[in-house]
């Protein structure tokens, strides 16, 4: 199985024992009560209609986020996200698709975070929950029972790293990539209530890489021409909370980089330090 599947693929393959279909879909609303952006549940979304015989990975839940009170979509223990994914069904023995209805981000998220844990049987659907129902493929509206799984991680900490890490590699040179848009990354626009860019970064914002009419990834050869040619040397992906990063950070391994980290909790982590420099323009 590639680590992204077409609609075809799955379909062929739904009726397959081993098959997990996770809808990862979730959602970012602001409140007033907070005064920023927090993640909401995109539960009630995947009980409206869902892909048949899919569960819903819900970033609400216990075991997908860690403390959420500062800053979104913080990482949860290792050990909570695989007891939470086996809750799922997920476990050594099955191929779990991945899909959303948010061009493929928090697919992308979930498929991050199982790498980060050791489990690399997971794909990504090209064109997520709205190609899906847009070709007339099997949906349902009944939840399917759930077997009980066991899931152990085998942490690869690499894949994430931190504030520290992102100074230190300013330092060194490496390779600094922006996912939100090009006009939070300019300055010129608040995106989750965020402007601007740390130094150095350059953008490459997570949502151009899917085709807006189809909702699928663009082809390799242009998805390869929006990112620097050297694949060897470390590069670290941020945006506001780690959910385009994701985007951005599939997308480079589909592409064949060797080593690819996500900065958490990302920007808005990174205004909070009073010595931390934000780039406008």
């Amino acid at each position: 199985m590639d680590i992204l599947v077409s609609h075809d693929w799955l379909n062929a393959h739904l009726d397959d024992p081993d098959m997990v279909v996770i809808d990862c879909t979730n959602f970012a609303d602001w409140s007033d009560d907070l005064g920023m952006y927090r993640t909401t549940s995109g539960h009630d979304h995947w009980v409206d209609e869902h892909i048949e015989g899919s569960r819903h990975a819900d970033f609400t839940a216990p075991g997908f986020t860690g403390d959420a009170a500062q800053f979104r979509n913080t990482l949860p223990d290792p050990q909570d996200f695989a007891d939470a994914m086996a809750r799922l069904g997920v476990h050594v023995g099955v191929r779990v698709v991945l899909y959303d209805d948010a061009a493929s981000l928090w697919a992308c998220r979930i498929w991050w975070m199982l790498r980060w844990i050791g489990f690399d049987n997971a794909a990504v659907l090209d064109g997520g929950w709205q190609h899906w129902d847009a070709n007339d493929r099997r949906v349902s509206v009944t939840p399917k029972a759930l077997d009980p799984a066991h899931l152990i991680p085998s942490p690869r900490p690499h894949l994430f790293v931190t504030r520290d890490d992102v100074v230190s590699a300013i330092d060194a040179g490496t390779l600094l990539i922006d996912a939100l848009s090009e006009a939070q990354f300019q300055g010129q626009q608040a995106e989750l209530g965020l402007k601007g860019h740390i130094p150095t970064a350059i953008n490459v914002p997570g949502a151009a890489l899917i085709d807006l009419i189809s909702e699928c990834f663009e082809p390799l050869n242009t998805l390869a021409a929006r990112f620097p040619q050297d694949r060897a040397n470390r590069a670290i992906v941020y945006c506001g909370s780690g959910i385009a990063a994701a985007s951005v950070a599939f997308s480079m391994i589909r592409l064949g980089y060797e080593d690819v980290a996500i900065y958490m909790p990302g920007l808005q982590e990174w205004i909070t330090h009073p010595d931390a420099k934000v780039i406008h323009g």
